[in-house]
């Protein structure tokens, strides 16, 4: 009898045990990436072609949930306060965690405290573009001119308050001396309409939402906002090329996790992400959008972030954007 009892507490045991390991063996389900911008813009097509390659690594499908407004805080908002069990991450941004924090009085989040770093993805520019049938300039000097002649009355477009689109749009008015008129909107989406329907003047928006009007003629690019030029258009300057010094600002996408979450984790999603991006088909095709890929460590990510906050927060203050 006892040697019964024996050998069905030992059977429990390695049952209990196999059922722990199942339970611990991550990812044992599907993984959601938000997104804190709507479906077809930049940020949602860079989520989806890197959910789909980190899935098929990982051997679970990323399910991309899109929570638009508020230049990213809902988004941000929703993946700091879920379960730090790496179910559940956010495509970082830079307007949702270096550029709306300093321009919120209350930022529902610390960028720095309330996330867990996971990986970089990689970097785009903004192109300051126009619809030539309504601004007709073809060079940057052109439309500054215009600007000057106009003050005020040229106005540039934005996906929302506390943007690196507005930023970039700040920049260069301070840069230029020129006065120019804020539209922000919901998204780079309606950004877009408007300007292809001639209610704005001009728009700094992401290379990935810009790069197929350009293509088509419906759009002209006056420059682009890094330091260097794009392999997707090599033939647009940067706008230090053109006069305008210290000019850098680019759109850069981030995998986050919310505070908490395992170093195991953590480790492992970022092996992963920094696989996949050596992967030819995702990398060119990430750069067919205009974005260059750069593998990074958590702590890497960390340094990037503290050090653009610091330097957008200085933007922000000294020109007194505001999203409340």
């Amino acid at each position: 009898m006892k040697l019964i009892r024996a050998i069905a507490f030992a059977s429990f045991s390695l049952l209990a045990l196999s059922a722990a390991s199942a339970q611990d063996k991550f990812p044992s389900k599907p993984i959601k990436l938000v997104v804190g911008f709507p479906p077809g813009g930049g940020a949602d097509v860079v989520a989806r072609l890197v959910g789909t390659h980190l899935g098929e690594a990982l051997g679970q499908p990323f399910v991309i949930e899109n929570k638009g407004g508020a230049s990213g805080f809902i988004a941000g908002s929703a993946v700091a306060q879920s379960a730090p069990d790496g179910y559940t991450l956010l495509l970082g941004h830079v307007n949702a965690l270096a550029i709306a924090p300093p321009a919120s009085s209350k930022p529902p989040y610390d960028a720095l405290k309330d996330f867990t770093p996971i990986g970089y993805i990689g970097f785009a520019p903004n192109v300051l573009v126009v619809n030539p049938k309504v601004t007709p300039v073809k060079t940057l000097k052109e439309l500054t001119d215009l600007a000057r002649a106009k003050p005020g009355e040229l106005t540039f477009a934005s996906p929302g308050v506390g943007s690196a689109n507005q930023i970039a749009g700040v920049m260069f008015m301070n840069a230029t001396r020129i006065n120019m008129t804020h539209v922000p909107y919901r998204g780079s989406g309606p950004a877009i309409n408007d300007l292809l329907g001639g209610q704005v003047s001009m728009n700094f928006d992401a290379m990935t939402s810009v790069t197929g009007y350009i293509k088509e003629g419906k759009m002209q690019p006056l420059a682009v906002t890094t330091r260097e030029r794009n392999a997707q258009l090599p033939d647009v300057p940067t706008m230090q090329e053109l006069g305008v010094k210290d000019f850098d600002v680019s759109i850069w996408y981030t995998l986050m996790g919310p505070a908490g979450l395992p170093k195991a984790t953590t480790a492992l999603l970022n092996d992963k992400l920094n696989e996949v991006l050596r992967k030819p088909e995702l990398r060119d095709r990430l750069l067919s959008l205009g974005v260059t890929s750069k593998a990074m460590s958590p702590e890497q990510v960390t340094e990037m972030l503290r050090t653009d906050i610091a330097r957008y927060a200085t933007v922000v203050k000294q020109n007194h954007i505001r999203m409340d």
